[in-house]
């Protein structure tokens, strides 16, 4: 393992201590910036490690978060409602894979923007199953009282994003890691030798897809209702990309440090700036990739002592 995952694991364990020493409102910030972290994750695995510019993220959250709600409904218990919505969203995603991607660059950003758009209208549309714009209220599912039900889904969180760091780790270190970073550098010459593209290219849209599913899932249960305007929010898609260019593409460690910087100003300037707190966090996001291109994981050690050196 290496130096950088290893640091993953250990952020990740630091983050569980959370509940120790916070309040109701620290454990929500720490629900959604664990949330954050595994849609940053997900989306690494077909953009950074593959490098296709997937906007799906939003699409497979709010089926997640419409599969567990209805299962809950249903009386299904939350951890099986959560499985079942990850299971099917691996397996919708393969299969759309297999035809979306043999599209290439924006392309492909704009068939996987429609899937969001696709599953909204169904949504819409199937007022029996799901409450179309009217929403769907999902029952209580964890113990009484605020701080019991904030810790509860902290933990279901955190324990998500345990599962996708792991997940997201043996796949960089493992021969699909190594496919998919052959179809990143130059996929016609990855088919020319022999690989299978499109089947390393399916398998990786489904794992982008299946833990953002399951994050959906349990902020269904966390929020306890839900509609389309919200959990299909094309935000979704686009703050995992702005996430993963500010920690550093391709590195699980710095997506997740990327999505704890983002939820972090994102905060700031929501307290400070309510009006206008859009626009002074997108100036904010643009300033900081122009002078760090290549993200939180481009800065050394080394580089500053460089520079003391020098002056």
């Amino acid at each position: 393992m290496t130096r950088s995952n290893l640091a993953l694991l250990v952020l990740i364990a630091c983050v569980a201590a959370l509940p120790l020493f916070a309040g109701p409102y620290a454990l929500r910030l720490g629900t959604i910036a664990c949330m954050y972290a595994v849609l940053a994750l997900s989306w690494n695995v077909v953009g950074g490690f593959a490098g296709y510019p997937s906007f799906a993220t939003a699409a497979f959250f709010g089926f997640g978060a419409y599969a567990t709600g209805v299962l809950l409904n249903d009386g299904v218990a939350l951890t099986l409602s959560v499985v079942a919505a990850l299971i099917s969203s691996f397996a919708l995603a393969a299969l759309l894979g297999t035809v979306l991607l043999r599209l290439r660059g924006h392309y492909f950003a704009i068939a996987s923007l429609s899937l969001v758009e696709v599953l909204r209208e169904f949504v819409n549309n199937a007022t029996d199953l799901t409450g179309g714009g009217m929403g769907l209220n999902i029952p209580l599912t964890s113990g009484s009282g605020i701080l019991a039900d904030a810790s509860f889904f902290f933990f279901a969180m955190w324990g998500l994003l345990l599962a996708t760091a792991f997940v997201v780790i043996a796949v960089s270190s493992s021969k699909l890691g190594f496919g998919l970073a052959c179809i990143r550098q130059n996929e016609t010459a990855s088919n020319m030798v022999g690989l299978n593209a499109t089947l390393y290219k399916s398998i990786a849209f489904g794992l982008s897809a299946c833990f953002v599913s399951a994050a959906g899932g349990i902020y269904a249960a966390w929020v306890h209702y839900i509609d389309p305007s919200d959990v299909f929010d094309i935000l979704y898609s686009v703050k995992p990309i702005v996430m993963a260019l500010m920690g550093g593409l391709g590195s699980p460690f710095g997506v997740v440090c990327g999505a704890l910087l983002y939820l972090g100003l994102e905060e700031v300037v929501w307290r400070n700036y309510i009006q206008i707190h859009s626009g002074v966090l997108g100036v904010l996001i643009v300033i900081l990739l122009l002078f760090l291109p290549h993200g939180l994981t481009s800065l050394r050690t080394s580089m500053f002592w460089r520079k003391a050196k020098h002056v």
